[in-house]
């Protein structure tokens, strides 16, 4: 697209703070750009290998929040209401292609909210929305709260889960230096309600691993009930992170769904 690319050199400040200072490299000949969202303590790092094994098809966008990596020194979002706003200020200027949103466990409800706000605009609706590790927005949940416990307990818990580098959680000093988003990440997504917003009319598909604690296989299915357009459920061998290190059999089913939902766009082009 012709303006696509001033649009885009005019926002370099805002969109380099959630995308990166690599944000301009595009993947040369992509057809669909994939904004990616972490986990609870995640960040752009988690999403690094998707990018060549997505290319030349799919550009990946890893999407960086407040209180990691180059954004270590900004306060970290506490309510998912406070973030919303200026996330998807700072991707709209970059939704003027065909595009998807991946969300992974606590991902997973931000690329939902952010799917909802852009299906209200006119011609900025994701192609899809790839939802893993997480239930449904309305599942109720039984797990214990962790954001709320004293730090051992709090430590301890986030590490039984498994998607924090123990060298952190282990070590004083970059624990206390990563520990407020940590916190702050699981406050955000354990008090998470689905926000007054637009139905999806997209295809989502829902991941999860054959052994994850975390999620029920009932609530999973229930993200059925948050779009008109078509569901499917994906299951693969593994734990919660069932997913990290760029496993080949999930980037190849991502890659199918993404592909899919574009030919499905263009024969039946979706509310955009």
């Amino acid at each position: 697209m012709q303006g696509s690319a001033q649009v885009r050199a005019g926002r370099t400040p805002a969109a380099a703070r959630w995308l990166g200072s690599n944000w301009q490299d595009a993947a040369d000949g992509a057809t669909i750009a994939l904004f990616c969202f972490s986990h609870a303590g995640g960040g752009s790092a988690f999403f690094r290998p998707w990018r060549a094994a997505l290319a030349p098809a799919v550009d990946v966008r890893p999407v960086l929040l407040p209180g990691r990596e180059w954004r270590l020194d900004e306060v970290p979002y506490r309510r998912m209401e406070d973030l919303v706003e200026p996330l998807c200020v700072a991707l709209e200027p970059h939704v003027d292609r065909p595009y998807a949103l991946f969300g992974h466990s606590m991902g997973a409800v931000i690329a939902y909210e952010v799917a909802r706000r852009f299906t209200g605009a006119a011609r900025r609706a994701p192609i899809c929305l790839l939802v893993s590790g997480r239930q449904g927005p309305r599942a109720a949940s039984s797990r214990r709260l962790l954001w709320e416990l004293p730090d051992n307990e709090f430590v301890a818990g986030v590490g039984r889960l498994g998607g924090t580098p123990p060298e952190v959680l282990e070590h004083p000093e970059l624990l206390e230096m990563f520990l407020p988003a940590l916190r702050a990440d699981f406050e955000l997504s354990e008090n998470y309600q689905p926000l007054p917003g637009h139905r999806l009319t997209c295809p989502v598909v829902a991941y999860m691993g054959t052994e994850d604690a975390e999620v029920e296989h009932s609530g999973l299915l229930r993200w059925y009930e948050e779009t008109d357009g078509e569901f499917a459920l994906r299951v693969f061998a593994g734990d919660h992170f069932y997913l990290r290190g760029g496993r080949p059999d999930v980037l190849s089913a991502v890659r199918q769904d993404l592909l899919r939902a574009a030919a499905l766009q263009a024969v039946q082009p979706a509310q955009r």
